[in-house]
C-alpha cells in the first residue's frame, strides 16, 4: 500500500512539473515587435550650371608705412622735448622729440671758431705783402666771422698761388673740422620728419643717453600698408596700382587699398608671393589684422557647393527616384566652406546638406516643403 501511495504521488509531481514547463514557456514567447525602417528625409538642390566668380582670401596685417626708430648718435642727458615723450604721445613734423644737452659739445665749437679767427688774423699781413689782389676779400669776411654763429663758405679762390697759400697754412683743413663739428651738433636734437605718434618710449627727461642706444619708435598713423601672401600660380592677377577691398575680421568696416609693390621672390617654404597694400583711414592702427578677397576669375559653366558635400575628393550624393547615388564631378577651386565644381549636368538633383551616414542605394524621402539654402 505504502507503495503505491509513493507512486502515485510521484506520477502527480511529475505531472506537476510538465504543466509548469508548459506555462514558463508559453509565457516566455512573445511576438517580437516589428521594426520600422526609417526613411531619412534630405534636402537637396536642382543644379543650374552659371557663371561662379573665384574669390581668393588673403589676410594680414597692418604696419605704418613711414616708421622711425630713434637712436642716439651722441652722447648727453635727455634734457627736454615739445611734448611728454611717451607712448601714444603725437607730435607734428619738425616739432622736437628729443633734445640731448650739447652745452658742452657746443663750447667745444666755439673753441674751434676761435682758433679759426686767430689762424686767419695771423694769415692777413702775409696776405696783404704777397697778394694784395685776394686781401680784400678774406679781409671781408673776417669782419663778418663770428664766434656764435655756423661758420659761413669761404672766399671763392682764383688764384692757385692764393690756394696753395691758404691751403699750406691749413686754414682749409681749420674749416672743414669746424663744419664736420656743426653736422654733429645737429645730432643733439632729434626732430619729427613727418606728423606721428610714439609708439615705444625707452627713455624718459634726466637720462643718460649713450651713442648707439635705441630711444624709442616713432610712426606715421596717417598710411599703412598691408602685406598679402597669394599662391605663385596667382601672381599676375594683381598689377601694381589696382585697387582691393579690405574688411575688418568681423566684417563692420571696409577699406580700399591700391596695390603699390610686388614682391619678385617666392617664398621657398610656402610657394606664396607678397603683394604690399597701401590703404589709409582715420581709425586703422598699426598691427590691425585685415582681410581681402581678391577676384581671381570667373568659372564658366559651374556651380558653388558645400565642401562638406564632396565625398572620395571627386564625388557627391545625388537623388535619382529617392534614392542616394554616387557621382563623379570635376573641382576646380576649394575655398575654406566652399567648392566650385564642374561636370554635373543641369537639372541634377544634389544633397544640399550633408547626410550623416549616407550610401549609394540609401532610400530617403525629399524635402519638398522648404528650401535648404546650401551650405
Amino acid at each position: 500500500m505504502r507503495n503505491i501511495i509513493l507512486s502515485v504521488i510521484g506520477v502527480l509531481v511529475i505531472v506537476g512539473a510538465i504543466f509548469a514547463a508548459i506555462k514558463i514557456s508559453e509565457s516566455n514567447d512573445k511576438p517580437k515587435p516589428e521594426v520600422k525602417k526609417v526613411v531619412k528625409t534630405v534636402f537637396v538642390e536642382e543644379v543650374k550650371n552659371g557663371t561662379v566668380p573665384i574669390t581668393i582670401p588673403a589676410n594680414g596685417s597692418l604696419v605704418a608705412k613711414n616708421r622711425l626708430e630713434l637712436y642716439a648718435e651722441v652722447q648727453g642727458v635727455f634734457r627736454s622735448s615739445a611734448h611728454d615723450f611717451k607712448a601714444g604721445q603725437s607730435y607734428r613734423r619738425g616739432e622736437t622729440l628729443i633734445r640731448i644737452d650739447g652745452a658742452e659739445f657746443n663750447a667745444s665749437i666755439q673753441s674751434a671758431r676761435s682758433e679759426f679767427s686767430n689762424l686767419l688774423t695771423s694769415l692777413m699781413p702775409d696776405l696783404r705783402l704777397d697778394y694784395p689782389e685776394a686781401f680784400p676779400q678774406w679781409q671781408e669776411y673776417l669782419e663778418k666771422f663770428s664766434v656764435d654763429k655756423s661758420i659761413p663758405d669761404l672766399p671763392e679762390i682764383t688764384s692757385d698761388n692764393v690756394r696753395y697759400f691758404i691751403t699750406g697754412r691749413g686754414v682749409s683743413a681749420a674749416y672743414y673740422n669746424i663744419k664736420n663739428l656743426e653736422q654733429r651738433s645737429y645730432k643733439y636734437r632729434i626732430t619729427a620728419p613727418f606728423s606721428g605718434i610714439v609708439t615705444e618710449a625707452l627713455v624718459t627727461n634726466g637720462t643718460l643717453i649713450r651713442q648707439g642706444q635705441k630711444l624709442g619708435e616713432f610712426i606715421d598713423t596717417s598710411v599703412f600698408e598691408l602685406e598679402l601672401s597669394i599662391s605663385k600660380n596667382l601672381s599676375d592677377l594683381l598689377k601694381i596700382g589696382e585697387d582691393v577691398s579690405l574688411k575688418t575680421v568681423n566684417g563692420n568696416k571696409s577699406y580700399t587699398g591700391k596695390v603699390v609693390r610686388v614682391n619678385g621672390r617666392v617664398d621657398q617654404a610656402t610657394q606664396t608671393i607678397g603683394v604690399f597694400v597701401q590703404v589709409d583711414g582715420d581709425d586703422l592702427k598699426e598691427g590691425m589684422y585685415l582681410e581681402s578677397l581678391l577676384e581671381a576669375k570667373n568659372e564658366q559653366n559651374a556651380i558653388e557647393l558645400s565642401r562638406k558635400l564632396l565625398v572620395d575628393q571627386n564625388k557627391i550624393f545625388v537623388l535619382k527616384d529617392s534614392i542616394l547615388d554616387v557621382m563623379e564631378v570635376n573641382p576646380v577651386y576649394f575655398s575654406p566652406d566652399k567648392m566650385v565644381v564642374k561636370g554635373i549636368p543641369d537639372g541634377t538633383k544634389v544633397l544640399s546638406k550633408s547626410v550623416p551616414g549616407a550610401y549609394a542605394g540609401m532610400l530617403v524621402k525629399e524635402n519638398k516643403e522648404q528650401t535648404q539654402t546650401p551650405e
